[in-house]
């Protein structure tokens, strides 16, 4: 973390305010388009395909960001509504400029680990944002299938290890889709994870140290 606060004193001010509502938006479209017309194959001429990308269709190296995992309009809306909000308070909490460079770190891996196993996917990075709220946001509380209230960090533990079984049953290219997830997320917060780690560790010596201090 003390390299990305020496890159945004020095870079600071160049980065894509509301990042996540253009994603959305480049969704919503895609996911219009297709809903409308859905003969045009909108989603194929926009993912990621390594073979094409050699071809000269370069512009798959970042379009595939913009098709929708899912093609249902409420679960779209719902979703869309879901990365939006969790964008946005990533953003306030971090600084633009911090957000921008998770999301771009996440999406270079992505797209260097398509190139080497020739498919790539957003949706794994885009679950690494809800990783990410639910580390800096840990309580707070969402409503699970609109009636059940649960906390975030309790969502998150569900779904690192719901992405840790696919991670098993998966394909080369689908472990290193979700290797790199969560490599984001190490990479931002692993020095607090370790730290915590620590934390925790001294505290229980110091009272097991205080216990027997006692007894003496």
């Amino acid at each position: 973390m003390k390299f990305l606060n020496k890159l945004e004193r020095k870079f600071g001010r160049y980065y894509i305010p509301n990042l996540m509502l253009y994603i959305v938006i480049g969704n919503v479209i895609v996911f219009a388009f297709h809903y409308l017309f859905s003969d045009l194959g909108i989603p194929y001429f926009l993912s990621f395909n390594r073979d094409l990308i050699f071809s000269g269709e370069v512009w798959r190296l970042i379009s595939f960001v913009f098709v929708p995992f899912n093609y249902n309009p409420i679960f779209m809306l719902i979703s869309m509504y879901f990365y939006w909000m969790i964008g946005t308070h990533l953003e306030s909490a971090w600084g633009g400029f911090n957000f921008n460079v998770f999301y771009f770190t996440g999406l270079m891996g992505t797209i260097i680990g398509g190139l080497i196993t020739g498919y790539a996917t957003a949706d794994y990075l885009n679950l690494s944002l809800f990783l990410a709220f639910a580390a800096i946001f840990p309580n707070t509380q969402f409503l699970l299938f609109f009636f059940i209230p649960i906390k975030a960090k309790y969502l998150a533990y569900v779904d690192a290890a719901l992405l840790i079984c696919e991670f098993v049953i998966s394909g080369v290219s689908g472990k290193v889709a979700i290797a790199v997830a969560f490599l984001n997320i190490a990479l931002f917060f692993g020095g607090d994870f370790i730290r915590k780690i620590r934390d925790r560790i001294k505290y229980r010596k110091a009272r097991q140290n205080f216990k027997r201090n006692m007894k003496k």
